[in-house]
């Protein structure tokens, strides 16, 4: 296999590489030049580079394999590459069919390859690049969205939108699939707040944008008389007092009707005796309760540096959840406009494609604030956990 590089990340290969994998000529030609980008936020074709061309039938070895093993419109199929998840973590495959330059995805499970499947992706390489290009571009905030740059709000979420849907669907030649479809309608949620300068938090977010998501009924402020002595960080509590929380966000419940507490006063006062004090994390006077999470997990927050973390009561640990309470904010207000854009789709993101869904909201969430995305020492991903239980129906 002799791939070439005509840039610093560019993938291509000779005509001879291509025979007798691909006979689809305008699939030929783009391989051979301008060929495919190495780098992208989507996608990897380090497997192209690694092993050139190969069938799905030689990745699984199924090609001695008794009839039936491996469907038969998979055999032929041409892995190029990988869809790219958090952390640079490929996830499905990307498959090329060579007689039709037609690309999709699948998941290998060498032990049952008889499990698997192809789901669409984009009908040629060309209309592949040209949507990762886009999509990367509106990550960047440059090129044909370099205009969106230094703008933040819903009115922005949605031109972003707009324009990425428009372009996705003058190039689908046909239905567009549900990755793209999730690309346009929850990647533009980033935009919804900007960098942190105002509250002296992660984020600024948009007045009242919780309000108009949750209705005001539905978002819990506090006053000063609410919080514990110990919640000395003051825009944290500035954020609690002005901006709020939603007192139901699906995850996560407050009870607005309480004062805050410390963690070691909630255990003294709603279950004296049930938890060992002894168990509670160093600084449980300092650690205030906002709420409950899921499953005997408190959702609390450092009173001294404002870093909200996720108390996991059976495991008596403290695993970081978001950067601050504006990105605790942000990431509610995800999660339920997830919800919202599902329904209104007829629950075209969830049905099949679960997983693209979750990882789309993860890249999104773990661009604004890396931090519930992200291993801790403990070797926790809390988000990420949440967001893939697919059994759970979080999304």
């Amino acid at each position: 296999m002799s791939t070439t590089h005509t840039g610093p990340a560019t993938i291509t290969l000779h005509l001879d590489d291509l025979d007798p994998y691909v006979t689809h000529a305008p699939t030929r030609r783009w391989l051979t030049d301008p060929g495919l980008p190495g780098d992208s936020a989507l996608s990897s074709f380090a497997e192209l580079r690694r092993e050139g061309l190969r069938t799905v039938a030689d990745s699984t070895g199924a090609l001695g394999a008794p009839d039936g093993r491996l469907a038969a419109e998979l055999r032929d199929q041409l892995v190029i590459g990988g869809l790219v998840g958090p952390a640079g973590v490929e996830t499905e495959s990307v498959l090329l069919d060579g007689a039709t330059g037609e690309v999709s995805t699948t998941y290998f499970f060498h032990d049952r390859p008889d499990l698997m499947d192809r789901r669409p992706l984009a009908p040629s390489l060309l209309t592949l690049v040209r949507f990762a290009t886009a999509t990367d571009e509106l990550a960047g905030l440059r090129g044909q969205f370099a205009a969106c740059a230094g703008r933040f709000g819903t009115k922005a979420v949605a031109e972003a939108s707009r324009r990425l849907l428009a372009l996705f669907e003058e190039g689908a030649d046909g239905e567009l699939p549900p990755f793209w479809k999730m690309a346009a309608l929850i990647r533009p949620l980033a935009l919804v707040a900007g960098p942190g300068t105002r509250s002296g938090l992660a984020l600024d977010l948009p007045p009242r944008l919780l309000d108009q998501e949750f209705g005001r009924g539905g978002v819990a402020r506090f006053e000063d008389v609410d919080f514990p002595a110990t919640l000395t960080h003051e825009p944290t509590r500035r954020f609690l007092r002005e901006t709020g929380l939603p007192a139901d966000g699906f995850l996560f419940h407050l009870d607005p009707d309480v004062p805050l507490r410390t963690l070691a006063e909630y255990y003294e006062d709603e279950r004296p005796g049930e938890f060992p004090a002894d168990r509670l994390p160093d600084r449980a006077g300092h650690l205030i309760r906002l709420g409950y999470l899921v499953e005997d997990n408190s959702l609390v927050v450092d009173g001294t540096t404002g870093a909200v973390l996720n108390w996991s009561e059976p495991e008596a640990t403290l695993h970081p959840l978001n950067t601050d309470i504006s990105t605790l904010a942000f990431t509610l207000w995800l999660l339920h406009r997830e919800h919202a854009i599902d329904e209104e789709s007829g629950h075209a993101l969830t049905t099949d494609t679960y997983d693209q869904l979750a990882m789309t909201m993860l890249q999104v969430l773990s661009a604004v604030d890396p931090t519930g995305t992200t291993t801790d020492p403990g070797g926790r991903h809390c988000w990420t956990e949440l967001f893939q239980d697919e059994a759970g129906g979080v999304l």
